[in-house]
Parts: structure tokens; C-alpha cells; sequence
């Protein structure tokens, strides 16, 4: 058995793109492989900066022999359709064999194809792999048409020890690769996946992704911890640092006092986002004066440069970020709103002088819904929320805006629950983010989202497929999670009426609140779907007429799914389905509906008696239930309805010869329907 050694090298890849890119190569080849009918018994996939690493072992040195037969026509059938099975596969009549069958004597070609070379399959694979590599991004340089994420240098292919001839654009494969950039960068010969990792180590690479990302996080916490302080964890920081070094080597810097008065989450901002720094708190969770950077070298000074380098780096931003800071907090958040004339929302929806009326006035509307919730306070919020996206700190860190806002409100005087409103405005912005629960907070984040999708729906920008350019998707499941984590009985129909109605010029607003409803009802399912909440009971509940209100929506579909998974209710769909079909084939067939008062006097068998008494009864003491939302105890009464359905089913006949009887039964069949529909659209729940 052999083994496959096969690396890409190139300038650096982004940091993004090794682990997806490692995964695609290793598919593309070894899906090629088993394509080629070459079983191998182990992968491994290494990443670094500037190279992508394949080696797969137990490999056989070339391809399976192939015997094959292929049944012909009949012996005796004309000599053109013979001679056409002759030449599409290769073979003499002589080399065929004539074999009696039940329907007479046939011709069979037994192929035999010789198994090629492992290394000769291997190269086409290879080239094709790379061909097919599926870069988010890639380039062409020099007079290339060949194209790769970054200029490819060097491609090292080996099979059993031997060069494979795989060839891209210009790159011949060989036996060589380099070290690392600078303390190692001659180039040198392997043989093998062993010495190929060995070379590396000595030439100071270390391929191991994982390994990368221990030696970066102990020695970073290694740092903190001998000046007393603690590594602020960052698993997506360490993904990324981890991509952009072959030697990692950590180092700390010290951040000068005179920037430490800048709120935390700026410095963070520019040591994280910005520099790839890691922070350092001190034991109190405080931040301290302290980061850590990861660097890709060894020096003679203890890389006594590259900190101060980094110092003087950070130093500059900062020096930036203060002036921000201090200039931003002379100026009110009321002052800066008539700049907001002058920044366009959008195109279609003017501008966010505009929008900020909008908002306000959904705050208004929205406080009445929310208990605890001040309407003055969350107008307030509205008012000068989005005041904070002409300072000149979120115009340098735009990933700081609603944050910034709350501090410049506090250092305005503004109430505490309209500066943490503002800064808790655009969330939930994901799954995992933490949703607001302070009312004043609530209030203006569902305006935010509400409004954001009022109006793209007016001017008919709704998400189609998987485009959402404007996240209405996102929008519309943090509306959800609002709701529902909060408690609030919201009614969607009103409120997406009244933000549609802030759009005066809109002349889609009933279609647009109708589209809305659908595409809640379509976030929901994902949402609950993720919580293992079957879909079609959502769709049942949400079918219902004027049934916009999330809260007891969710209570009605956990009461419903109880309900439907029990025998009783499993018997009562079947009854229900039963009784609905009959009902479509018969009101389709009489172009009616059988929607009408039954007429007691026509009742001549007891079971359907006994049916129309207990279809009162459970509905009579049912509704109340289901008004005062105790949806478990409604469900237990319609449970009852299923051994007269079953008995209905069992003794009467449905098309009596009678017209009158006939159109009596066909009307207890639709107060079935009628009843079960109290609950929720039967119809929709898939069994």
C-alpha cells in the first residue's frame, strides 16, 4: 500500500478560508478516488498561512481489473443492430458467447478492462480537485488565467515517494517546499508525509492547526497570569490569530495610561477587531493596561521590537479613539439629530430624520403592550437612538454604534433607561445574542425591527430565496424572541398595520401587513422548529382567524401537540380527516357548503344523536376554556368527542337514500369540522 502527499503552496490564504478550504480539497480528491475505485485507509488534512496539506495512506498501486458482461441482442437479429453491439463495446463476434435464454439465444461481450496506474489516475484527480476548489474569493496573477485565492508557488504531489506530474497553470509539481517565511525560507526535498513533517518542524513550521492554537492560547495565558492577570477568553480571536501564523510566538504589550479612560469596549474594538490583540483583564474583571499579540517570529531581542512596535501601532489608534471620545461627549445627542436630514435610510424610505418619527411613533404605540413601560421614556430613547451614527467615534467604529449612544447619553443626563435602550436597541442580533428585558429597552428594539420591516415589505423588498440583503429574516426573529421571552401579548395584525401606516406614500399597506403575518408565521416555525416544535401544528394554530397574538400561540400549539400525540387525539384526526373528506367530495359534487344548523328532528339513529348531544356539550363547555386560554383542560374536553365520531362512523350511513336525511348528516359532518376547527385548522396537521 502507498501513500499520497500532496500540498498547495501559495502567498497567504486568509484566515477564513483555510478550514473550508482544507475540507473541499480533501472531498474533491477523495470522492475522486472512490470514483476511481481507489480505497485508501486514512486522511489528514494540515493548514497553515501559506499551505494546504493532503496526505492519504493505503492506497493500491494501481486500479482494480474490471470483467464485465454485457448481454446483446438476440443471435439472430439483423446484422446492423449486431454489428452496432459489436462496435460500442470493442469486441469481434468471435469474442462473444451465445447463450440460450427463455426468449432465445443471446449474445454476450465479456469486457475486460485492465486497472490503469494509481499515480496516473492520481495526477487527473489532483489537477481536477484543484481546478474544482471552491474559493470564496480567488485572483489571476501576472498573465495567468488560471485562477487560486492567492499566487500559487509550489505544488508538492508524491505517491509512494515518486512525483506525480500534476500540473496548474504555470506550477509544475515536484519533491520540494519551503519553511517559514523568514527564519526559514530555503527550499528543500522530501520524500515522505513523515519527513515532510519533520523538515517542516526543523524549518520552523508547525502544521498542526490544533497544535497552533495551544501553544497561542497557553503561552497567552501564560503572559497575563505572570503580571497577575487573567486572558479574556476569545475562541473566534484564537480561530483567527491561529490562521495567520506558521511559529506562533505570544508576546505582551502594555497600552499607556492616559487611553485606559476610554470606555472598554473602544479599547477592546481596537485591540480585537482592529490589531488582533488579545485583552487582559486584572482580577476584579477590569481591564488592564495590558495586550497580547501573537507573533510569527523569533528574534535575538526577545521580539523587543515587534512589542514596540505594536505599542507604537495601538498607540496611534488610541490617540484617534480619544480625540473621539473627548470631542464626541461637547456636543449633545439632541444637538447632532438635524444631521440626521442629510443620511438616507434608504432610497425607497427617505431618511433617518424620517425613520426616527417612525420610530418614535411605534414606540408611542408599542408601550401600551409592554408592562412597566414608561411611553415618554421610550420615546425619548427613539428620539435620539440613532444620534450616535453622526459622532465621530461610530463613524471610526461603526461596530460601536447603539454602545456609543448609551455613553453619550449618560454624559447628557439622560434617564438610565433611555441611555441602556439605546445601546440595547439593535438587539437580539443573532441566536445566540442576549435579548433586552428592561420595557423601555423592549419597547424601542421592536420599533427598530418592526419599522425595518414595515417598510421594506411596503416597497415589496421582501427576502426571495436565500437572499436577505436587508436581514428581514434576522429582524423578524428577533421580533419573535422579544415577544416571546418577554411575555407580551402583542397583537402582530395591529402593530404591522400601524408601522405600515407610518408610510404614507406606500400603496401596498393591506398587502403588506398580510405578507408580514405569513412571513412571521414562517420565522416561527424556524424558530420553534430549532426547539423541536413540529411545523404544522404552528401553520394549524397560526390558520386561525385573528390568531396573531405569539404568547398564546406557542401555548396553544404545546397544548395542540399534547393533544395530537395522545390516542384520543390521534382517533379524532382520523375521525376528523374522515369526516372532512367525505365533506369536500360532497359539497364539491353539490356545489354547497354544509356549513348549517343540523336539524335535530331529522336524527333518526342513536349514534348520530348521541354525536349532535355531545358536539353541544364539548364546545359548550370547551369555548370558555379556550377563551381563558386553558387550552390543556379545551383539549381534554374535544377528547371526548372521539367514541361518538368513531360510533357515528361505525353505525350510520352518511349518503342516505334520503335527500333531507342525507343533507342533515352531511351538516353533523361539518360541525365536526366546525368544532375541531375552535381549536385549531385540522387540516394542516400533517399525520
Amino acid at each position: 500500500m502507498a501513500e499520497l502527499l500532496l500540498e498547495l503552496f501559495s502567498e497567504e490564504i486568509p484566515a477564513r478560508m483555510q478550514a473550508r478550504a482544507t475540507a473541499d480539497l480533501s472531498k474533491l480528491v477523495t470522492d475522486g478516488l472512490k470514483a476511481a475505485d481507489l480505497a485508501f485507509e486514512t486522511v489528514e488534512t494540515l493548514v497553515t498561512p501559506r499551505r494546504l496539506t493532503l496526505i492519504i495512506d493505503g492506497l493500491p498501486e494501481k486500479q482494480p481489473d474490471l470483467r464485465e458482461e454485457r448481454r446483446g441482442p438476440r443471435a439472430d437479429a439483423p446484422e446492423k443492430a449486431i454489428n452496432g453491439f459489436l462496435t460500442g463495446n470493442g469486441v469481434t463476434l468471435d469474442q462473444c458467447e451465445k447463450r440460450d435464454m427463455p426468449k432465445g439465444t443471446f449474445l454476450f461481450a465479456i469486457v475486460e478492462q485492465k486497472g490503469r496506474a494509481s499515480a496516473e489516475v492520481i495526477k487527473d484527480i489532483v489537477e481536477d480537485a484543484m481546478a474544482k476548489l471552491p474559493w470564496p474569493k480567488s485572483m489571476r496573477w501576472a498573465d495567468q488565467k488560471v485562477r487560486w485565492v492567492r499566487q500559487l508557488d509550489s505544488i508538492l504531489c508524491l505517491f509512494d515517494g515518486k512525483v506525480i506530474p500534476a500540473s496548474y497553470g504555470p506550477v509544475n509539481a515536484g519533491d520540494t517546499t519551503r519553511g517559514h517565511r523568514f527564519l526559514a525560507p530555503a527550499t528543500f526535498s522530501v520524500a515522505n508525509a513523515t519527513e515532510y513533517k519533520e523538515k517542516l518542524r526543523t524549518a520552523m513550521v508547525m502544521l498542526d492547526r490544533e497544535e497552533r492554537k495551544q501553544v497561542i492560547l497557553d503561552g497567552a495565558k501564560k503572559l497575563a497570569a505572570s503580571e497577575g492577570f487573567d486572558l479574556l477568553d476569545d475562541n473566534g480571536l484564537l480561530e483567527e490569530v491561529c490562521g495567520l501564523v506558521e511559529w506562533p510566538v505570544p508576546v505582551m504589550g502594555k497600552v499607556d495610561d492616559l487611553f485606559m479612560d476610554i470606555p472598554r469596549e473602544v479599547l477592546e474594538t481596537s485591540m480585537r477587531e482592529h490589531q488582533k490583540y488579545f485583552v487582559v483583564e486584572d482580577k476584579n474583571g477590569k481591564l488592564a493596561a495590558r495586550f497580547i499579540t501573537i507573533s510569527n517570529m523569533v528574534t535575538a531581542d526577545n521580539n523587543a521590537k515587534i512589542i514596540a512596535g505594536n505599542e507604537r501601532v495601538l498607540r496611534a489608534r488610541l490617540h484617534d479613539a480619544k480625540f473621539f471620545w473627548d470631542q464626541d461627549r461637547k456636543v449633545t445627542l439632541q444637538s447632532r439629530l438635524p444631521k440626521l436630514d442629510s443620511i438616507v435610510f434608504h432610497a425607497k424610505l427617505g431618511s433617518l430624520s424620517e425613520r426616527v418619527l417612525r420610530l418614535r411613533g411605534l414606540a408611542r404605540e408599542l408601550s401600551a403592550d409592554i408592562p412597566g413601560c414608561d411611553v415618554k421614556l421610550a420615546d425619548r430613547a427613539a428620539e435620539i437612538g440613532k444620534a450616535d451614527l453622526v459622532s465621530q467615534m461610530v463613524f471610526e467604529f461603526t461596530e460601536l454604534q447603539g454602545l456609543m449612544g448609551k455613553y453619550y447619553a449618560e454624559n447628557d443626563g439622560e434617564a438610565p433607561e433611555v441611555a441602556n435602550a439605546i445601546a440595547e436597541h439593535y438587539a437580539p442580533a443573532g441566536p445566540s445574542d442576549m435579548c433586552p428585558t428592561a420595557p423601555v429597552s423592549v419597547a424601542f428594539a421592536l420599533a427598530e425591527k418592526l419599522d425595518t420591516l414595515a417598510g421594506f415589505f411596503t416597497v415589496d423588498e421582501k427576502p426571495t430565496g436565500s437572499k436577505d440583503p436587508f436581514a428581514l429574516r434576522r429582524a423578524a426573529l428577533g421580533v419573535i424572541r422579544l415577544v416571546l421571552e418577554n411575555g407580551l401579548r402583542l397583537p402582530l395584525r395591529r402593530v404591522f398595520a400601524f408601522a405600515v401606516s407610518q408610510y404614507p406614500t406606500a400603496i401596498r399597506r393591506d398587502a403588506a401587513v398580510d405578507d408580514l403575518l405569513a412571513f412571521f408565521a414562517d420565522r416561527l416555525k424556524v424558530h420553534l422548529r430549532e426547539q423541536g416544535v413540529r411545523h404544522d401544528l404552528v401553520s394549524a394554530v397560526f390558520a386561525l382567524d385573528g390568531e396573531d397574538d405569539l404568547v398564546r400561540l406557542l401555548a396553544r400549539v404545546e397544548a395542540l401537540s399534547d393533544f395530537v400525540s395522545g390516542e384520543s387525539g390521534v382517533n379524532l384526526m382520523a375521525g376528523y380527516k374522515r369526516a372532512s373528506n367525505i365533506l369536500r367530495i360532497e359539497e364539491k359534487k353539490d356545489d354547497t357548503s354544509y356549513d348549517a344548523d343540523v336539524s335535530a328532528d331529522l336524527l333518526s339513529v342513536d349514534e348520530e344523536r348521541k354525536l349532535y348531544e355531545a358536539l353541544i356539550d364539548v364546545r359548550h363547555t370547551a369555548l370558555p376554556l379556550l377563551r381563558n386560554e386553558d387550552y390543556a383542560a379545551a383539549m381534554t374536553e374535544f377528547a371526548r368527542l372521539r367514541e361518538p365520531v368513531d360510533a357515528f362512523f361505525e353505525q350510520v350511513t352518511v349518503n342516505s337514500d334520503k335527500a333531507d336525511e342525507r343533507a342533515n348528516r352531511l351538516k353533523l359532518l361539518a360541525q365536526i369540522r366546525t368544532a375541531l376547527h375552535d381549536i385549531a385548522d385540522f387540516s394542516k396537521i400533517e399525520t
